[in-house]
């Protein structure tokens, strides 16, 4: 976000027709968009942000097959037909960005490297040596063990290598992917918000200004997808992520992917300090590079009332690479984990054939971005696919049922709360910028204090189903804790399920301690695709 410059395109102006619609401008909705314009597709891409703005933009960027819950539980869940096709699904990823990249001669920093999972110190080696075997019967036979991952600064024990993963910069290579689609013929139209998506013959998605699109196939690339109540949302869990990056000196941290096992985990990478990108070495920092530290997870508006997650991944950092010198970025991003460790990626159940959805990036969201525009590439052109049935978001996985029934246990908990008190007893406990929620009769209001000490009030009620909304001091957003619906300070819609605001108050023009009731709302909708920054540093 600090170093790429995306360009802006028009919004919508007039209803047109198009052979299939994409909402959402992410990596998922951008390559099914580039793919279907090669085989002479008209398509058109809406997204209420800026290309690239939603989580893409967000990530650290591994481009990996070394699936984060694991082959041996990917076997578990799915079989060993299942892992394997796991497998090859996540290596064709990575060989499709590469072959893209070739072919349209992207500049976006993309290499070939290792990757090194390791546990932590003083735990059994034993996961090592079961994920090890499992990546094997995946067909993953390069997967090796060794003693500890090479010129690491700290020592990581024994660890597994998976050859030939990939990094790069996803904003500069989903730049130039839309550019290249473009001049396909493609159109996209970004603050364009898609306010209802209807399928049928044809499909229509009716934007806020009034324009309607029309199609002959939708594809809801929104992350999480806006276009449903309930039916993805029981089946899959929103987790903040959050990650720093660090000035070290270059060739002190080894050139390659790093994670760990721990719960919650950690992912490290390198990414080079070069003027040409927008990161010129500071003045005395001179061949030094980026470190690039993510982790921390919890599940979006629950986290734990302890230490800031940013001040615990800082601590952890710290520890292993004592030659950070300076502390520059600091970002978050939402991971959208399914029950059973695979993205969902084809017809979205309960509605019309011709409506399709990407869903459930599992931590690999690059990777699961590009699966989901090769499948639904075919699916949409009537191609035989060998993934489809793995990712079909109809799947029901009997092994996954224990998870299945937590997770909806835990977000039925979170209702519990209308009946609680609010956080603070009045607004005047609220510090300037920060939030909390107050009971106000049969109902709970979401109130902001800003610098200036002016306050700010939306409705605490979650406009997807009802959920009350929790203060993220961290990122200064109010998190739904059922199904991840994120708004900014000031209740713009940041993240769905949710596709509109907050509704209540706030007239823009604030209020003080004793006028704060009741004001009326003058801010739009913002965001369909989770692609507005919520004022996150």
């Amino acid at each position: 976000m600090a170093t790429t410059s995306v360009p802006n395109t028009s919004t919508l102006e007039e209803d047109i027709h198009a052979d299939v619609c994409i909402v959402g401008a992410g990596i998922a909705g951008i390559t099914t968009a580039y793919l279907l314009s090669k085989q002479v597709k008209s398509v058109v891409v809406l997204d209420d942000g800026a290309i690239g703005g939603g989580q893409t933009q967000r990530t650290t960027a591994h481009l990996s097959n070394a699936i984060d819950d694991r082959y041996v539980e990917i076997e578990r869940l799915h079989g060993s037909e299942g892992a394997k096709l796991a497998a090859a699904s996540h290596t064709a990823a990575i060989d499709r960005i590469e072959s893209i990249v070739a072919d349209e001669q992207i500049a976006c920093d993309f290499v070939r490297l290792d990757g090194y999972l390791f546990v932590p110190f003083g735990e059994s080696p034993d996961l090592l040596d079961r994920e090890h075997a499992a990546a094997h019967r995946a067909g993953l036979s390069g997967v090796e063990r060794l003693q500890h991952a090479p010129l690491m600064p700290f020592e990581t024990g024994p660890c597994l290598r998976f050859p030939r993963q990939a990094q790069f910069d996803p904003l500069k290579y989903l730049t130039a992917v839309a550019e290249a689609l473009q001049r396909a013929g493609g159109r996209i139209f970004t603050d364009t918000h898609a306010e209802t998506i209807q399928g049928g013959t044809p499909a229509r998605i009716k934007t806020s200004s009034g324009r309607t699109v029309t199609a002959d196939a939708v594809v809801v690339a929104t992350n999480s997808p806006v276009n449903d109540l309930v039916a993805m949302h029981t089946k899959q869990a929103a987790y903040m992520t959050y990650a720093l990056g660090a000035i070290v000196p270059r060739g002190s941290v080894a050139t390659a992917l790093h994670w760990d096992t721990l719960d919650p985990y950690h992912y490290v990478r390198i990414q080079p300090l070069a003027p040409e990108i927008g990161l010129a070495e500071p003045s005395g920092f001179e061949g030094h590079d980026v470190l690039i530290v993510g982790g921390e997870d919890h599940k979006t508006g629950q986290a734990e009332m302890r230490a800031d997650p940013y001040a615990r991944l800082e601590s952890w950092a710290r520890l292993r690479f004592p030659m950070i010198q300076e502390i520059r970025f600091r970002w978050s991003g939402q991971v959208l984990e399914t029950i059973d460790g695979l993205a969902f990626i084809g017809r979205n159940p309960l509605d019309k054939p011709n409506v399709f959805i990407a869903t459930g990036d599992s931590g690999m969201g690059m990777t699961h971005g590009t699966i989901a525009g090769i499948l639904l590439t075919d699916l949409i052109l009537g191609r035989e696919n060998p993934w489809a049935k793995l990712y079909d978001p109809s799947r029901k996985t009997l092994h996954a049922l224990s998870r299945f029934v937590t997770e909806n246990l835990n977000v039925a908990r979170q209702y519990g709360d209308w009946l609680t008190s609010g956080d603070v007893e009045s607004a005047a406990q609220i510090q300037p910028g920060s939030g909390a929620v107050i009971r106000r009769g049969l109902t709970k209001v979401a109130v902001y204090r800003d610098e200036q000490g002016t306050l700010h009030e939306r409705s605490a009620v979650c406009p997807h189903l009802g959920g009350i909304v929790h203060w993220n001091d961290a990122e200064k957003t109010w998190d739904c804790p059922c199904h991840g619906s994120r708004f900014d300070r000031l209740g713009g819609v940041v993240n769905g399920p949710a596709n509109r605001d907050l509704s209540g108050a706030d007239t823009g023009e604030g209020k003080n301690d004793s006028d704060a009731q009741h004001a009326v709302s003058t801010m739009g909708e913002t965001s369909c695709c989770g692609t507005k920054n919520a004022g996150i540093p």
